[in-house]
């Protein structure tokens, strides 16, 4: 396993109970065609606010002060990738200008989904996310397994 743990923002962008997402294209057959949020890995020498921010302007296009992101919950996945990760949800309601895609070599749509009526066909990750972002749940662990308890715990 890595020694060390990637960083990943997430943006759900909701406008009147109807949230934003966008379809992969990606060579690994397990995530294309699927709906994801927008999102990106933590580049050096930038707050996770600012990453979010410069995530949707790249992935959609639009503007979001980083000060206008809520952060609504912490999610640490084990095997989403090659590397464990941290990922940080942020709900942005205020945003400048209107969603496209920016990336269609990365994203082949975006649409917009009731929250009460989301695809069957999420990615589990940003899957997760939502959901906890929904039941207001701050944290919370995927895909890791309990390490085996020493034996003098269990006796």
């Amino acid at each position: 396993m890595a020694d060390r743990h990637l960083i990943d923002v997430h943006v759900l962008l909701v406008d009147n109970g109807n949230l934003l997402l966008t379809r992969r294209r990606d060579p690994n057959p397990t995530f294309n065609g699927q709906w994801h949020l927008p999102s990106g890995k933590l580049d050096a020498g930038e707050s996770v606010l600012h990453a979010a921010a410069r995530e949707a302007q790249e992935e959609i296009g639009v503007l979001i002060d980083p000060a206008d992101l809520q952060h609504v919950h912490t999610l640490h996945v084990n095997g989403s990738g090659l590397e464990p990760r941290l990922g940080l949800f942020f709900l942005a309601t205020h945003w400048a200008g209107e969603p496209v895609n920016r990336e269609p070599d990365k994203c082949s749509a975006i649409d917009w989904f009731p929250l009460d009526n989301l695809p069957t066909d999420l990615i589990s990750y940003p899957g997760a996310g939502i959901h906890a972002y929904l039941t207001d749940q701050p944290f919370a662990v995927l895909g890791w397994r309990a390490p085996k308890a020493p034996a003098a715990i269990l006796s």
